[in-house]
C-alpha cells in the first residue's frame, strides 16, 4: 500500500502558475502509475495528467493540454503538477493518484490510492 500526500495549492489570478507535489511513502514508488485528478464543485471527478512509471509516457485531458506537464522523480517519491496559463475553470481540488497496475497503463478506476486533495482557486 501506498500513502498519498498533496501540497502546492492556493489561490492564484488568471494566467499564473503553480506547482503541486504529492509526496509517496509505503511501498516502491516506481511500481504505481500516477496521476492527477480535480473535482469542481458540483462536477464529478475528472482525470487530469498520468504518468507512468518510469516517466516515459504522459497523457493529459485535452482541457489542460498545453497548459499543464506531470513529472515524477522515482529517487524523491514524489509526483508533481506544474500548472501554467490558469484560468477560473481550473479551480478545483486536485488529488493525487496511483495505480498497481503493471504493465498495463490503469483504468479510471483502478486507481485505488489517493491522497487527502489540495485546493486550487484561480481568480479571474
Amino acid at each position: 500500500q501506498v500513502q498519498l500526500v498533496e501540497s502546492g495549492g492556493g489561490l492564484v489570478q488568471a494566467g499564473g502558475s503553480l506547482r503541486l507535489s504529492c509526496a509517496a511513502s509505503g511501498r516502491t514508488f516506481s511500481n504505481y502509475y500516477m496521476a492527477w485528478f480535480r473535482q469542481a464543485l458540483g462536477k464529478e471527478r475528472e482525470n487530469v495528467a498520468e504518468i507512468s512509471w518510469s516517466g516515459g509516457s504522459t497523457n493529459y485531458a485535452d482541457s489542460v493540454k498545453g497548459r499543464f506537464t506531470i513529472s515524477r522523480d522515482n529517487a524523491k517519491n514524489t509526483v508533481y503538477l506544474q500548472m501554467n496559463s490558469l484560468k477560473p475553470e481550473d479551480t478545483a481540488v486536485y488529488y493525487c493518484a496511483a495505480a498497481m497496475t503493471f504493465p498495463s497503463r490503469p483504468r479510471k478506476d483502478e486507481y485505488r490510492y489517493w491522497g487527502q486533495g489540495t485546493q486550487v482557486t484561480v481568480s479571474s
